[in-house]
């Protein structure tokens, strides 16, 4: 089967796409966040299995070298892997950390947005916040803003493939509460106390959805004329450590036998991996038109929901993610986001 028919089959959804069908990324560089254990190893797994150079962000400090090892025994045992250390609720570090791979980095070619907390209790991070709704989304809109000036210079290499940027959202966010509106602090936090793990975990992944077309794509890139892509995409149910965060959720007993009866109809993480391996890597849908699009499975459009498609609710987002980041980390938190394409080598 020649390539241009393989992808034509795997839009149809006549291919079962896997990891052994990520094209050759040798000399591409790629950042993983949650890239230590879960979906994100498995894709960090399949990049590197590709020849990727991969860098790990994890708050894992202990599953780093273990993830490193774990890839080059069983699958590429010359793979340029690189952990890095860093808390998406930890908004100072972040930055921290951000600046120093965009100064240390020659290019970055992928950014997969992987990391989060899922359905679990109510929590707040060091900086006061929700922490499902700092993890999950503003430690990841902070990230892209201090690393796309990299990603742009990526885009001006002459010949150089075209840099994408997935965040992994989830079908759950089609059950945010109906009444999200992303207006204020207190909405996020304080009402936030009040709500369940579910409804926690769905409104952050809302976000997510919200963030990667409304905020970043129609927003920065597609303004801009980034030669940069954008998508969203859905996992799955899969049977990662998230499962296992519905005993802390909602207590060991009801929360393990939750588990219990949800874990066998689940993906295994390998599976869950390859909608955002397909989104990041697929020849087929690097046209700029698909660019904000949201996957389900490799080929699949999914379907958002009506707060989802909501443009006013995103640029609601927006503007409270760019006041919450600079109320944590200063008035110089964020760069700017459309300060043109760099120019070229």
């Amino acid at each position: 089967m020649s390539t241009m028919q393989k992808i034509k089959a795997t839009l149809k959804g006549d291919h079962v796409f896997d990891q052994t069908d990520v094209s050759d990324l040798q000399g591409r560089t790629a950042l993983v966040t949650g890239g230590t254990n879960g979906i994100g190893f498995e894709v960090a797994r399949g990049l590197a299995l590709s020849k990727a150079r991969v860098l790990l962000l994890s708050r894992k400090a202990d599953k780093g070298e273990e993830a490193i090892e774990k890839i080059r025994k069983e699958s590429n045992p010359t793979a340029d892997i690189e952990f890095i250390e860093c808390d998406l609720g930890n908004l100072k570090q972040v930055k921290e950390v951000a600046d120093r791979i965009r100064e240390k980095e020659p290019r970055l070619d992928l950014l997969i947005a992987d990391a989060g907390i899922g359905v679990n209790k109510f929590d707040v991070t060091v900086d006061g916040y929700d922490r499902h709704f700092a993890v999950n989304h503003l430690g990841h809109y902070l990230l892209i803003n201090r690393l796309l000036p990299l990603v742009r210079k990526t885009a001006a290499i002459p010949d150089a493939p075209t840099p994408r940027i997935i965040l992994v959202a989830s079908e759950r966010h089609h059950s945010a509460p109906s009444d999200v509106k992303f207006a204020s602090e207190e909405e996020i936090t304080e009402k936030g106390a009040s709500l369940g793990p579910n409804n926690l975990y769905a409104r952050s992944k809302l976000a997510t959805i919200l963030f990667t077309k409304f905020g970043l794509v129609q927003r920065v890139l597609v303004p801009n004329g980034d030669r940069i892509i954008a998508f969203a995409t859905h996992p799955g149910p899969v049977a990662t450590d998230q499962p296992k965060q519905l005993e802390e959720a909602y207590g060991k007993v009801l929360g393990g036998i939750m588990k219990n009866l949800v874990v066998p109809f689940m993906r295994d993480p390998e599976q869950g991996s390859l909608s955002t391996l397909w989104a990041a890597t697929s020849p087929g849908i690097e046209q700029k038109e698909w660019s904000g699009l949201y996957f389900t499975n490799p080929g699949e459009v999914g379907k958002e929901s009506k707060l989802a498609d909501d443009g006013e609710v995103g640029k609601n987002l927006w503007e409270l993610s760019e006041r919450m980041v600079t109320k944590a980390v200063g008035p110089d938190a964020l760069l700017p986001w459309n300060e043109g394409v760099v120019t070229k080598f």
